[in-house]
């Protein structure tokens, strides 16, 4: 799979960005893979490593701190050919027109291929379905946000580029709508707002934590329903960081239900995963200009875990 040598450059797309006046001393690496949902960090690096990027006119290193008002260029080369395979496995289509699709994720799928994972992603499944689907980046064709493997529900995908800069501009003008359903131990009040930056946590870099250095965060939720011990949430990202629902509800004290990593190490529910769910999604369409609402209910697994904490609450 290429990506470790030289990028070539065939149509290159240009990018200006200017770093907003409240915006603090952050790398420019973290920076611009903040700002384009649709790059990763890595590639980033890789663009500022092969002088692609421009701070100011100058060439930065990635470890650069932005400043207000600076401007950055970028460009962005075509996307590589890799050896990404196409794999007929079965999708739930919410929606789909020649513009967008809307996917329910299962639990369990990894959104785009990693180490460890090179097939059976929903990039793979997405490849198959649209044949001509390459936008987005070399292993992310059209994939606008992501999900965390055992998070289910909505995720909107871009069949091309136009589509892709729209609906990449409605996440980074915050425009696009959210709404997850989760389960929390304890029982927090009716509602509130967690306003904490994340980043890595410094005692263990594969998780993330409320850190003071972190990039900002916002996440704001709604009590549902209770069942003894149990909350279940309806919770709006008003920034999309890794892994922020977890993070921010384990921060508050209510940590999701089966979250093998930010939650209790035992649960008496036997779920296998998060109980967490993306139910909702608004987004404008890039094409028509008009707001469209999309929802996924409950999968299976988590309607069997509040069915059981409703029976349970029953006989007390």
């Amino acid at each position: 799979m290429s990506g470790e040598g030289e990028i070539e450059l065939l149509e290159a797309e240009e990018r200006v960005v200017v770093v907003p006046p409240t915006q603090t001393a952050e790398r420019i690496d973290r920076f611009l893979a903040g700002a384009m949902p649709d790059l990763s960090r890595a590639q980033v690096q890789r663009l500022i490593e092969q002088g692609f990027v421009l701070y100011d006119g100058r060439s930065p290193r990635a470890s650069q701190p932005v400043r207000p008002g600076a401007v950055i260029q970028l460009t962005i080369p075509p996307p590589i050919p890799t050896e990404l395979v196409a794999e007929p496995i079965p999708l739930d289509v919410v929606y789909e027109d020649a513009d967008i699709a809307v996917i329910n994720k299962p639990a369990g799928m990894v959104v785009h291929p990693a180490p460890g994972h090179p097939r059976g992603t929903l990039v793979n499944a997405l490849l198959a379905r649209y044949p001509d689907l390459a936008i987005g980046g070399e292993l992310r064709p059209g994939i606008v946000h992501r999900l965390d493997r055992d998070t289910s529900g909505l995720l909107v995908i871009a069949r091309h580029d136009q589509a892709m800069r729209s609906l990449v501009d409605q996440q980074q003008a915050r425009r696009m709508r959210k709404i997850y359903q989760a389960l929390v131990i304890g029982r927090p009040p009716e509602t509130g707002t967690i306003d904490a930056p994340i980043g890595r946590d410094p005692r263990d870099r594969l998780r993330m934590a409320v850190v003071p250095d972190g990039r900002p965060a916002r996440t704001h939720y709604r009590l549902l329903d209770t069942f003894g011990d149990y909350s279940l949430l309806e919770v709006q990202l008003e920034t999309g960081r890794t892994h922020q629902i977890r993070v921010h509800l384990r921060h508050l004290g209510y940590p999701i239900v089966g979250d093998p990593v930010y939650g209790p190490r035992r649960s008496h529910l036997h779920l296998s995963r998060q109980f967490l769910h993306a139910a909702y999604l608004g987004l404008v369409h890039p094409r028509s200009g008009r707001w469209q609402e999309f929802t996924a209910p409950l999968p299976a697994d988590l309607q069997i875990v509040l069915r059981q904490l409703q029976d349970r609450a029953s006989y007390h």
